[in-house]
């Protein structure tokens, strides 16, 4: 086809779905290529040790019974493997069966290296004043027709006819052209310029991945954005998380900062307030739950599930782990009274009078029922929640912690005060104008997690 071109491959697969975390190989179809001649073809229904979901058998036609005596990914790997050694894979959205064959090879303890070619993206070099660039789309523009639409050799064949067609209405020189230009390219989403890389600093900072809107899909966090935000288009789709991201993927931002705890700032912060689609941790949380322990023993119960309006930072001694359910603050103190063998009819998790039912089945020392002092089970009580304690505030009133980037040369003062983060500064102006005002944001856990773990870093501290 393309005579200039030594070696290269169209592959299509058929699968189970759409994660190769989780989901297998049904078919594989190929044609090779050397100097523009094809040499070689082969297919192979693939048994993928997992049911195919009925959708998928609508959509391919492919049966549980069609695979049930198919070899297995693992019988057909070498041969696979001779045909794609030293070419270039090309494939219709590549980074789908790219992604597959890496996952499939990784079980087998082998790893794929392997260059590649998205005949998408091909497609979008070459026709840009089309919209659509699926094979679909692709059909009805040059007029294809084919009678195994999702068989996985009936896509190969389209996409050489496409090929074929291209090559035909554009020139050999324009096609080679593209596909050179390609092959210089990371395996970035079809829908993404790939001109932003060159600008990306391999720095601390903050990336934002956005779609068709104004809306983030993701927002991440790296001390090296170039490689983080290339290792999402790395190809490998460990997860349908990563899979969907790289298909809606079209714009990219990102923000630079002197270190990696001003990213960590940055990025919670972007997340509540952006609310980006593919982030779930990180985003702010109507709800926040503590454990709160009676100052003495006639306080019953001895163990109070306490709201975010009872959680600052001037009652923590009093307070124990942060949760984001009443649910899971039930669960932690249900866990503490079974492992320590405290009652839970008087730490307040079981209604009732008299011996609870965990001293019933041998699993309370018996203070509901006498048999323990009640100064003896409160001191224990105290001793299991002290691992869950929130900290204290060690100081005595603002502080800063200083970071700076030498590449970048940029210096940052991220201020805090009780825990919460007041301002992230980059001159004496912008530190003065701080330390002038009085004004407190509200207790935030995740920046609580962040500073703790910092300070356990050694990280150097100026007093305000």
């Amino acid at each position: 086809m393309f005579s200039n071109l030594p070696s290269y491959v169209i592959l299509d697969l058929e699968t189970t779905g759409g994660t190769p975390l989780h989901d297998r190989i049904t078919e594989i179809a190929l044609i090779r290529f050397e100097y523009g001649i094809e040499t070689e073809r082969w297919q192979t229904l693939v048994n993928p040790g997992i049911s195919i979901p009925p959708f998928i058998s609508r959509l391919t036609g492919i049966t549980n019974e069609m695979v049930k005596d198919a070899p297995t990914f693992e019988e057909v790997a070498h041969t696979l493997y001779g045909y794609i050694e030293g070419t270039v894979l090309a494939a219709h959205n590549v980074r789908f069966d790219h992604g597959f064959l890496k996952s499939e090879f990784r079980r087998l303890d082998a790893v794929l290296r392997q260059k590649v070619m998205c005949t998408v993206k091909l497609s979008r070099k070459l026709y840009p004043q089309h919209r659509g660039h699926g094979l679909d789309a692709i059909m009805q523009r040059h007029g294809l027709r084919t009678q195994a639409r999702h068989r996985a050799m009936g896509d190969v064949e389209l996409v050489v006819a496409y090929l074929e067609a291209a090559r035909r209405e554009l020139g050999e020189a324009r096609i080679l052209e593209a596909v050179a230009s390609l092959l210089r390219e990371p395996s970035l989403p079809a829908g993404l310029d790939a001109a932003f890389l060159e600008e990306i600093p391999d720095s601390p900072g903050v990336y934002l991945f956005y779609g068709e809107n104004d809306l983030p899909l993701y927002i991440g966090k790296s001390v090296t954005l170039r490689s983080r935000v290339m290792s999402h288009f790395s190809g490998d789709h460990s997860s349908s998380h990563d899979m969907r991201i790289g298909r809606e993927v079209r714009r990219v931002e990102w923000i630079g900062t002197a270190g990696e705890l001003g990213a960590l700032l940055l990025e919670s912060r972007l997340i509540k307030e952006r609310l980006p689609v593919y982030n779930r941790v990180l985003r702010r949380s109507p709800n926040l739950f503590s454990l709160s322990l009676a100052n003495g023993l006639n306080q019953i119960p001895l163990v109070n599930i306490v709201t975010r309006d009872e959680i600052y930072p001037e009652v923590f001694e009093h307070l124990y782990g942060l949760f984001r359910s009443k649910k899971a603050a039930t669960e932690a103190l249900s866990a503490i009274a079974r492992d320590n063998r405290l009652c839970p009819r008087v730490i307040g998790i079981e209604s009732g009078k008299g011996a609870c039912f965990a001293y019933q089945l041998k699993r309370c020392d018996g203070v509901c029922a006498g048999k323990e002092k009640p100064e003896l089970h409160y001191l224990r009580l105290k001793q299991a929640l002290v691992p869950f304690r929130l900290k204290t505030w060690p100081y005595g009133g603002r502080i800063g912690i200083r970071e700076h980037d030498e590449a970048s040369n940029r210096t940052e003062v991220h201020v805090f005060e009780s825990w919460c983060h007041l301002a992230t500064v980059g001159d004496e102006r912008g530190l003065e104008d701080v330390l002038e005002t009085r004004s407190m944001s509200g207790f935030d856990p995740d920046t609580y997690k962040l500073l703790q773990r910092c300070l356990k870093k050694n990280a150097s501290v100026i007093p305000l």
